[in-house]
């Protein structure tokens, strides 16, 4: 009913937990038991260990959250030796998020994470919380060319390239992004926001701008994801707002393979088995066999 298959990788189900909210799984597993997912996305890794950004992280925002983590990971080597034993214990799909400072970067982690057992990497060009690289490589269609071609030449795993909001055009991105290899494409990263402490007469955040993500943001996803899934031939994995199997199936019906889970998780730890049985039970109401037949109807 709920199988599917993304770039040779078989999902129990189309629900991943997104990259930045779930951890390595382990905290969420104390919760319920993880195995039930189709699969989780790591925090953002990069190459070398991050301490993240300084100040204010977190910051609620109306039907949304704002974020300014900064990558905050312990590298890659220490999450090859500490933690990608125990998420392999999970039993679930576990895809790592790739972030990185400068192309070398990016090339080095995806050889790095090539050699272990995550069953497929997520290239992070997109995330706008970072001072260097992240979104900026994620914004021009010619830059994010060239670096998913460089990293696809050494990359062994299925290669996932995240997609931001704030690119140029989100079409021309995602096309450019295929001719340079991507095996399948996620979409979207949180869109580039800003909040301000009127008492402080200052902005809330260090970096001025962070990440905004949550039920707000979901029409602007769903459009992209959207528009994407008609422009490319490769899985669209859909993600931003997404908080109830309604949402879910939203997105699998505008043309996404699978979707991911990020701030809900937040509100509600358990809500991806809420959604998975959500759809589970729309799909026996409406007498659907099997979840592909109402992908991409829209």
């Amino acid at each position: 009913m709920l199988s599917l298959d993304i770039c040779g990788v078989n999902f129990k189900n189309p629900v991943i937990a997104a990259s930045g909210t779930f951890g390595f799984g382990r905290e969420y597993g104390e919760i319920y038991d993880v195995a039930a997912l189709g699969g989780i996305c790591t925090k953002g890794l990069t190459l070398n260990k991050r301490e993240g950004n300084n100040g204010v992280r977190m910051y609620e925002t109306p039907s949304g959250m704002m974020n300014s983590v900064g990558l905050q990971n312990p590298g890659i080597d220490s999450f090859i030796e500490l933690e990608m034993k125990r998420m392999r214990e999970l039993n679930t799909v576990i895809i790592a998020n790739l972030g990185g400072g400068t192309v070398e970067e990016y090339i080095e982690g995806a050889k790095k994470l090539s050699s272990t057992d995550v069953d497929m990497i997520e290239l992070n060009i997109s995330c706008p919380n970072v001072k260097c690289g992240g979104m900026n490589f994620g914004i021009k269609s010619e830059v994010a060319y060239s670096i998913v071609s460089e990293v696809k030449k050494v990359c062994k795993k299925p290669l996932i390239v995240k997609l931001s909001p704030n690119a140029e055009d989100i079409v021309d991105m995602a096309v450019k992004c295929c001719e340079g290899g991507a095996d399948a494409l996620s979409l979207i990263n949180t869109l580039k926001g800003m909040a301000i402490d009127i008492n402080k007469k200052k902005a809330v955040f260090d970096n001025v701008y962070a990440g905004v993500s949550g039920p707000a943001i979901k029409p602007v996803a769903l459009r992209m994801v959207h528009e994407v899934s008609k422009a490319v031939s490769v899985p669209v994995i859909g993600m931003g707002g997404i908080v109830t199997a309604e949402d879910a199936i939203e997105f699998i019906m505008a043309g996404a393979a699978a979707i991911q889970v990020g701030t809900a998780n937040f509100i509600k730890p358990d809500v991806c088995l809420d959604i998975i049985n959500g759809i589970q039970v729309f799909m026996r109401k409406e007498g659907i066999k099997h979840i592909n037949e109402i992908r991409g109807i829209i």
